[in-house]
């Protein structure tokens, strides 16, 4: 139950889950409502995802059993109480409460519908039930803490000293007509232009007009900039090496069944031979056949040998004569 491994055929089925979720809900947002054409096809549409997400919990909830600490009634309220299965629970409710109170297409202002309408987002979290993403993101971070640390420590630093510096550069900037012209009225004005300009979105609302405020600007730009875009770097490099080595660690799985296989067929030869006097292990017992078999010698054995041979033959006869059947049938 609720495999690990995700095989290509499941990945491909949650994919198209995905993408259907996220076109009915385009459809359902961008097209009027008044076209009845296009409101009835997505409210079925809608009605057919609402009860196959509310059969597959409660299938979900009725397989939990298979598992030893989800048996039993107090199981099963173990089970539902895991994160993943509480978002299920709430998508279903409210993907019927807007069923059953919006269903002739009205769009209603009320705060708590919008609410509710938001919660059918959460449907899109079933692409990743795992949360193997989340797992792999967190052991990236994991792994490299201590950069990531860094990196953000010195980049805050810049950030602090260089809004500073050009806050009191910008301060006292006047107008031609001895007004205050500047944009930088407090220091929270000076953080509010680093944090915009360390992240590249620079908006325009506040900017430096001294020369000394423009001089602080650019060597801010080029050293705060930089160490706040090593983290990307960071993560794409850790993103790699963790793929990496998932990768090594598939194909040493697959060789370990070849090794096995091939360090008992060692073992064999080395403990079929004469001369192995090893105590470390038991000693493969192999008949010789080069002597007579007491058993056989007398007419009692030999005709027992007699029939012995007899039932085998007869077994490989009828072997051949099944694989010929089969092989009639498919023809």
């Amino acid at each position: 139950f609720e495999r690990k491994i995700m095989l290509d055929t499941r990945f491909l089925k949650d994919m198209m889950i995905f993408l259907t979720c996220v076109i009915i809900e385009i459809c359902r947002w961008v097209v009027n409502d008044d076209r009845v054409f296009v409101r009835r096809p997505t409210f079925w549409l809608r009605i057919c995802l609402v009860v196959f997400f509310g059969l597959e919990y409660i299938v979900r909830l009725w397989s939990a059993g298979c598992r030893s600490k989800y048996m039993g009634f107090c199981g099963r309220l173990r089970f539902i109480r895991k994160p993943i299965c509480i978002i299920d629970l709430i998508v279903v409710v409210a993907s019927i409460v807007v069923l059953s109170v919006g269903s002739n297409g009205q769009v209603f202002a009320t705060s708590a519908i919008r609410g509710i309408r938001f919660l059918q987002i959460l449907r899109m979290l079933h692409v990743d039930r795992q949360g193997g993403t989340w797992r792999l993101l967190g052991s990236v971070v994991f792994i490299h803490r201590q950069e990531l640390i860094t990196t953000l420590y010195i980049g805050f630093l810049g950030l602090i000293f260089s809004s500073y510096f050009v806050y009191l550069a910008e301060k006292d900037e006047k107008s031609k007509d001895g007004e205050n012209d500047t944009d930088f009225r407090s220091y929270a004005d000076a953080l509010w232009w680093g944090v915009i300009t360390v992240t590249t979105i620079g908006y325009g609302d506040t900017v430096p007009k001294t020369w000394m405020g423009k001089i602080v600007a650019s060597c801010f730009s080029v050293f705060a900039i930089s160490f706040f875009a090593l983290p990307a770097g960071i993560l794409g490099s850790g993103f790699a090496l963790k793929v990496q080595q998932k990768q090594r660690q598939k194909h040493f799985n697959r060789q370990i069944p070849a090794a096995a296989m091939l360090i008992q067929c060692l073992w064999r030869c080395y403990a079929a031979d004469k001369s192995f006097n090893s105590v470390a292990t038991w000693k493969i017992y192999i008949k010789d056949t080069s002597q007579p078999n007491q058993n056989t010698s007398t007419p009692l054995g030999k005709y027992l040998q007699k029939l012995r041979n007899l039932f085998t033959r007869l077994r490989s006869c009828f072997r051949r004569i099944g694989v010929i059947l089969r092989v009639a049938d498919v023809f």
